[in-house]
């Protein structure tokens, strides 16, 4: 997937080093830390990501953790959790094993409610050594190892086990002790923006398919468009219109991958007027029209079923 860098700050990335791929089509990512750290030998450097959250469950060796601010000293058996924004990096010792969990930020909010309080206890830090034969480290290991044959298999009801799984992961990280942050002059200012994108991000999620204006958008937030936009590419490095632009693409996507709709079912769905239209915001944004991006992933599917 592309990076996106804004001025004098770590990077901004859907996910780290991934170019090209739609790991958020399914709101779920899992791979082992070997599998993407091995790449960039054993050091992830700082980055951002604006709407995904992490788990590292760290279950042999080692690892070096930079968490807002914080530098984190982290043995085995050890767990990170990671909130959307928040500037982190690793260094781990070579061979390393254990897992990162990727969840898209807004299915979780789906998945967790918003009245159960955790998602307010899962937007702080942590990372903490577990005690090797504690219960709740024991179960982590257990919960990770499920989430991880569910994601790579195809067996029927893959998508309530793999929502239950998540709740269950998720719900052990919230109960453990957050990470207090660091206190920076401007941090009150820094605040107020991390506030009003999150806000946005809302706004966004509620209303992309009525392809509202900017101004509509940030109207309930009590900030100009061009203060949206200033945090924007301040803090992710594109417009506010991005955004918007980049959460229709991504349903766009879905209704692809995972429909039969005929692209003109789709792009009455998502507010567009013209067919047309819609192929050519499609094909600017992704680099193909929306039948040959189906076509493509129907044939990548077919090809890792083969496998």
């Amino acid at each position: 997937m592309k990076k996106r860098e804004g001025l004098r700050r770590p990077p901004l990335y859907e996910l780290y080093g991934e170019l090209g791929r739609d790991t958020a089509l399914d709101g779920l990512h899992v791979e082992s830390i070997a599998d993407r750290s091995r790449l960039h030998n054993w050091e992830i450097d700082l980055h951002r990501h604006a709407t995904l959250v992490q788990l590292l469950l760290i279950e042999r060796g080692q690892a070096q953790v930079q968490l807002d601010g914080d530098a984190l000293n982290l043995p085995a058996p050890a767990l990170v959790w990671v909130p959307a924004m928040s500037v982190h990096g690793f260094r781990f010792m070579p061979e390393t094993e254990g897992h990162v969990v990727t969840l898209e930020l807004e299915w979780l909010r789906e998945l967790v409610g918003p009245a159960s309080g955790a998602l307010a206890e899962l937007g702080h830090a942590r990372g903490c050594v577990l005690r090797p034969c504690d219960d709740e480290a024991q179960a982590l290991r257990l919960v990770v190892d499920r989430l991880q044959l569910e994601y790579r298999a195809t067996r029927r009801w893959r998508g309530l086990a793999l929502e239950g799984a998540v709740l269950s992961l998720v719900s052990q990280a919230a109960r453990l002790p957050r990470l207090v942050p660091q206190v920076a002059a401007g941090a009150p200012a820094e605040g107020r923006a991390a506030q009003h994108l999150e806000r946005f991000h809302g706004q966004v999620e509620h209303h992309f398919r009525d392809q509202p204006d900017l101004a509509r958008l940030v109207e309930p937030l009590g900030i100009t468009p061009a203060q949206m936009n200033r945090i924007c590419r301040t803090r992710l490095g594109c417009s506010a219109l991005d955004l918007l632009h980049q959460r229709v693409l991504l349903e766009a996507k879905r209704e692809l991958g995972y429909t039969t709709l005929q692209v003109r079912q789709i792009s009455d769905a998502l507010g567009f007027a013209d067919p047309a239209y819609f192929t050519r915001f499609f094909r600017r944004l992704s680099g193909m029209s929306p039948k040959q991006w189906r076509k493509g992933r129907a044939t990548t599917e077919a090809g890792e079923t083969d496998g």
